[in-house]
């Protein structure tokens, strides 16, 4: 068996931080596997580490019938059983070798939440022949699909595992405290996701202005990058908060900082899954989410977090001050959510994908 995986995205998020679990897993247990990915991406420069043969390509807008092309020589060279691709433009890509003539089966990994686009092309790519599943990363993005996707039997759910490893330590160190300008009395709400649309932080920002009136000690820390910080900035100043919330950008010590979170708040309209959250998790820092998209098969309200609606601040802010105010409810919610991590390991989604892979060999 041999995999070929492919991405194009440059930047580090959710889903190539699951696609470099995967294929460290599987090379772990001898699995051939070459990822096809930008030159100046994170995933090539993290992958390289693992001694994983990596095709490069240079990323440009418009010439993806070039990378097709490309693509189409690769699985040819290298004798490709099967091509899985993790974004949608990598999905693009591989739907046009087929187009071309590759005969290489398909595996999709979707992990957005929203609907499928109204191009032709959109309508086309999720229903070639080629393509043997698409794995969802949760049942709520499996349901979206059914709409779209006329042979129902390629979908299925493969929920996203996180690296437990990555997590050693559940105890504060205030390392946080210290990059941030906070003392040790202050609590912290924060959040590690990008600075994206569908993670609205308008609503974060909405939420922690009604927590400061009931909790003036509290601060709130926005750990991640993006193109939306200028506007997240300029909301912060229009209401006078730029003193009580810090947008960190992106960091590659989440693992040491996240235990110095009081309070994990996730605010987003759409969300695929939410690993954010599962590593919120497995620091035992209780969360509170709305219920977009897959959240709510991971946080389930009053067991393992507290659930709000999508773009309700009044709601998100009692939630938060409620645990706050309740250390028996905080441990309640902290136990379970570490106790159901069993089910969203690396190893575990790894080896559902490995089933797949095998399944239509």
């Amino acid at each position: 068996m041999k995999i070929l995986h492919i991405s194009s995205a440059l930047s580090w998020r959710g889903g190539e931080q699951q696609l470099f679990n995967l294929c460290t897993t599987l090379n772990s247990v001898n699995v051939n596997q070459i990822v096809a990915c930008p030159f100046d991406s994170i995933l090539y420069k993290r992958i390289t580490q693992k001694n994983i043969p990596t095709y490069r390509f240079k990323k440009r807008s418009g010439l993806l019938l070039g990378l097709a092309l490309k693509l189409n020589k690769l699985c040819k060279n290298n004798d490709i059983d099967i091509i899985h691709v993790h974004d949608s433009h990598a999905h693009t890509a591989a739907y046009l070798a087929a187009i071309l003539g590759n005969n290489t089966k398909i595996v999709v990994s979707r992990r957005v939440d929203f609907s499928i686009g109204k191009h032709f092309l959109s309508k086309y790519k999720y229903n070639h022949k080629n393509i043997k599943k698409i794995i969802c990363v949760s049942d709520a993005i499996k349901n979206v699909m059914k709409t779209a996707v006329k042979n129902k039997n390629v979908l299925c759910t493969i929920h996203s595992g996180i690296n437990m490893n990555r997590f050693p330590s559940h105890n504060k160190t205030y390392k946080l405290h210290q990059i941030c300008h906070y003392s040790k009395e202050h609590i912290v709400i924060g959040n590690t996701s990008a600075l994206a649309d569908h993670k609205d932080y308008f609503t974060y920002i909405d939420s922690a202005e009604l927590i400061l009136k009931e909790v003036p000690e509290a601060r709130f820390v926005i750990i991640g990058g993006g193109n939306q910080k200028e506007e997240i900035q300029n909301y912060i100043t229009d209401k006078n908060l730029q003193n009580y919330i810090t947008l960190l950008g992106y960091r590659s010590d989440v693992p040491d900082l996240l235990p110095d979170f009081d309070i994990f708040l996730i605010t987003s309209k759409t969300e695929g899954l939410g690993t954010s959250i599962l590593d919120a998790f497995a620091c035992k820092v209780p969360v509170v989410a709305t219920k977009a998209g897959g959240i709510p098969e991971i946080v389930i309200n009053n067991q393992t977090g507290m659930l709000a609606s999508v773009g309700n601040a009044t709601e998100l802010a009692e939630n938060v001050i409620k645990i706050l105010n309740n250390n028996e409810l905080r441990k309640i919610l902290t136990t379970n959510a570490f106790d159901s991590l069993s089910g969203y390991t690396v190893e575990k989604m790894s080896q559902a994908t490995l089933n797949v892979y095998q399944s239509i060999l």
